[in-house]
């Protein structure tokens, strides 16, 4: 299986656990934890715009704004809105898509080297794309025990 076809089953589980929510179970964070569960869903696709076309140097394919509020170091500043949730849910298979669009297309000429909080060291988009098989699994993990204070 290829790391974008497991990147994508997580991203699509990921949107069945926020489909099963309410906009206030998505919002809260629950007492000793700094994030909720939409934070964790869109700071997946806005760590890889970080880490895949920041990190070489290519303009995002998302808004900027965005990544900004969900970027590694972020917290929740305030509640999502309906509309909020299906962006991001579009932008979350949509952002996928056009990395792998861009990756088979040869735009990843260069990357700077990069030393996840989880102590990997990145050295290319590929082991970028490889890591966050284990990024976003790591934050639907999150999530899904976020859901159980929530619900």
């Amino acid at each position: 299986m290829k790391p974008f076809d497991v990147i994508l089953r997580s991203r699509e589980n990921f949107i069945k656990l926020i489909d099963g929510l309410s906009l206030e179970q998505l919002n809260k964070v629950p007492e000793k934890f700094n994030n909720n569960i939409i934070w964790n869903f869109a700071h997946t696709f806005a760590a890889q715009q970080g880490l895949c076309y920041g990190l070489s140097d290519n303009p995002f394919t998302i808004n900027p704004a965005i990544i900004e509020k969900y970027k590694k170091g972020t917290k929740p500043e305030g509640n999502v809105t309906k509309e909020d949730v299906e962006l991001y849910k579009k932008l979350a298979i949509d952002s996928l898509h056009q990395l792998e669009t861009d990756f088979n297309n040869g735009l990843f000429t260069h990357y700077k080297t990069y030393t996840t909080s989880f102590g990997v060291e990145l050295h290319s988009v590929e082991s970028a794309i490889q890591f966050m098989t284990v990024h976003d699994g790591l934050h639907y993990g999150y999530a899904m025990a976020l859901r159980k204070l929530v619900i």
